[in-house]
Formats: structure tokens, sequence, C-alpha cells
């Protein structure tokens, strides 16, 4: 019998042997993903003696076309009582309605963390001579910074009377005729994403946690992000944990936990790839950096990424890309972000085998040289195949 995923009481979740799992199938080229996807998750699934109920909510131009909202009540109650669910690539509303409907999601939701982890896969085509180098995983915090979407219009009347007040009482020179947007960092939002990426790294016994500021010249918000994160580590992990000034670099059996100014990481991700390990950071600099790092292993076709409240337990694991209209339902393009994706929310729900096995088919076709049309113009040989042929060719390799 299909049953609800929950959290327990001990903070861990609690996953049945069917559960009932949300997905939003996703505009655009969703129609291709994400049955490709699917197939490999289900015959994963399976292998392992599970079963998942998957149950279809709408968000998007899907939902929009029969209910007329971008994003129904229902798709979110749907996520919120079922704890975790996946989705395909949605489209922005040009014009009106909700600024993101993926933001929309992270915000209702309280999907604090945008875990990306980023590693290159045998074989894919790559525009750097050592992809194997690179093998981050980013945290971004997902609910501040500049994504909170407090911004006024230039010309309207609240942005006038924003101007104002920052002239008279801050004495800031705002121009005329200026958008003004508010940029809130807090100390409980950094705090609780950086303990994340902490008891991450520590869990999977990685190197070493860089918290990614623009702090020297946005002292008070990127800034206080970098403080808040060398005081969490004094006082909540100093026994396994130590701040690089802290240590004179040596940080000993303890986790290391340094810092770097977001513009100079951009380029030592290129040239010092092995510097970086788990990555903690604030929302438009994660953003960033987390497409500039996909472009490096393969592009953000294949990078997957997931939306989580570890506190909670809620999670929606989610294709990084684009909807590309132009290639819908031509059964072309490369469902591998939406695939990982599901390999990251299978792991979140302690489905570790299946979830490395879907990663060694992966590599194993990759390595046949069979990939869909992105990579197959980029490699020497290669048999290109359709989107839904790859897939199959994936469920072969389990």
């Amino acid at each position: 019998m299909a049953e609800k995923i929950t959290m327990g009481a001990d903070g861990v979740l609690s996953v049945p042997p069917k559960p009932i799992i949300p997905f939003i199938e996703g505009d655009g080229t969703g129609v291709d993903i994400w049955p490709a996807a699917r197939l490999v998750l289900d015959a994963a699934a399976a292998k392992h003696g599970a079963t998942i109920s998957w149950k279809e909510v709408l968000a998007g131009e899907k939902a929009f076309r029969e209910t007329g909202s971008w994003l129904p009540d229902d798709t979110v109650e749907a996520f919120k009582d079922h704890l975790i669910g996946i989705k395909g690539p949605l489209t922005t509303p040009v014009g009106g309605g909700i600024r993101s409907l993926n933001v929309a999601l992270r915000q209702l939701l309280d999907l604090y963390v945008c875990l990306r982890p980023v590693r290159w896969f045998a074989g894919v085509p790559s525009p750097v001579r050592r992809p194997e180098l690179v093998d981050m995983v980013i945290f971004r915090e997902n609910t501040e910074d500049v994504y909170a979407g407090y911004e006024v219009e230039a010309g309207t009347p609240g942005a006038e009377q924003l101007a104002e007040y920052l002239r008279d009482q801050m004495g800031w020179p705002i121009r005329d005729g200026s958008g003004i947007g508010i940029k809130p960092i807090s100390e409980m939002g950094s705090k609780r994403l950086i303990r994340a990426a902490i008891n991450y790294a520590l869990d999977h016994d990685r190197r070493s946690v860089t918290l990614v500021h623009k702090g020297n010249i946005q002292k008070f918000t990127e800034g206080a992000f970098r403080s808040w994160g060398y005081e969490l580590v004094t006082e909540e992990f100093a026994d396994r944990a130590v701040g690089w000034e802290d240590c004179d670099g040596e940080p000993g059996d303890r986790l290391l936990v340094k810092d770097t100014i977001a513009d100079i990481t951009l380029q030592q991700v290129l040239t010092r790839p092995v510097d970086f390990d788990v990555i903690a950071t604030t929302n438009l600099n994660g953003d960033y950096l987390s497409d500039a790092l996909a472009a490096q292993v393969g592009g953000i076709g294949i990078a997957p990424g997931a939306n989580i409240n570890y506190v909670t337990g809620h999670g929606v694991f989610e294709a990084t890309h684009g909807t590309a209209p132009k290639y819908a339902g031509q059964d072309k393009v490369n469902p591998g972000s939406v695939l990982l994706s599901g390999v990251l929310m299978f792991e979140h729900l302690g489905w570790t085998d299946a979830a490395a096995d879907i990663v060694k088919a992966l590599e194993a076709t990759i390595a046949d040289k069979i990939v869909t049309y992105d990579f197959a113009r980029l490699m020497e040989g290669a048999t290109e195949v359709k989107c839904s042929e790859f897939a199959s060719a994936i469920v072969d390799r389990l």
C-alpha cells in the first residue's frame, strides 16, 4: 500500500517501501525528460525492492491552462503534506504573475538550502583540461538576498518615497529615477545554511567548507555572513571543525572552515579546483557559482539540484536548467539534470544503493559513448540517441 513519507521524532525521515512522491512534469522539454528520468528511477527502486507511487501535481504552463493559476495552492499543499517531491523545469511568467515559480516554492516551503553537487562523469565533454579535479558541493542560501524580491520600480511613488527616506534619514545620495532593491541577510538564515553545510561535510568526510562572500564591499550583509559562519564554528562545532585563522592552516583531524571573496572564487574554481570542497554561500553568489562550475563538467544539462529544509524534512528536487521550449516534444534533450536530481532525492531518502546504481549505470552508458545530441556533437565516435533511448540504455546497465 502506498504511504506518505513522514518525519520521525528523531528528526529522521521515515520512508515506507512504497512512498507517495509528488512530481511536476515541467514545462517545455519536461514532457521528454521527466518520463525518461522516471523510467530509470523506477527501475533502480525496483531493483532494491521498492516502488514509488508517483502523484502528479501542477505548476507552470500546464497548471495555468487547467486551473488559471501558475502555482495552485493544491500543489504547494501536496509538497507540504508529502515532504518530498521532484520537478522538471518551469517557465517564469513574463509581464505578470509570480516573479519565479522556483523561488516561490522555495520561499513558501522555507527550503533554505539549495544543494548543488558538481562533479565530472568520465567521458563527458568539457571545456577545461582537467574536469576530473572538480568535485564540489554547493550550499546556496535559498530564501534571502536579492531573491527575496524586495524592490521598487524606478519612477513609482514607492521608489520616490523610499529614495527620499534614504536621502533624509541615511544620508545616501540616491539618484533620481533609481529603482531600489533591498538585500536582507540575517544571522538566523546564514547560520542555518552554514550549519547544514558543515554537517554535510562532517557526515561525508569532506576536507573543508569555504564561505564565499563579497564582504570586502558589502560589509554588513555578505561580510556578516562570513562572520556568523566563523561564530557558528566556535559555538557549535569547536570539537570537530576549526576556522583557518585559528589553526594556521593546519586543522589536524578537524574540518577546516575558510572563506574567500566571490569574484576571485570564480577564477580559482577554474585555476585551482582542488582547493574547494564544500562551499557555503549567499543566494546570488550561489546562483552564479553553480552555473559556472556546471560548465566545467558538461553544462547545466546534467547539473542536479535540491531544495531542502533539514529541520522539517521537506525537499523539492529539480532540474536546474531552463525549459528549452523549441526542443519540447522532440525526444531529444539530455534528461541528466532531472535524473541526477532524482539521485539526490534517493540519497536524501536513504536509498543510497539505488542512487549509486544509477550513477554507475549513467557512467557506463557515457563510457560506451551512447549519448544525447548535446554530448554527441562534442565526442568522437559517439552514438547519438533520443532522450528516451538514453534512459533505456541506462536501465540496461543497472
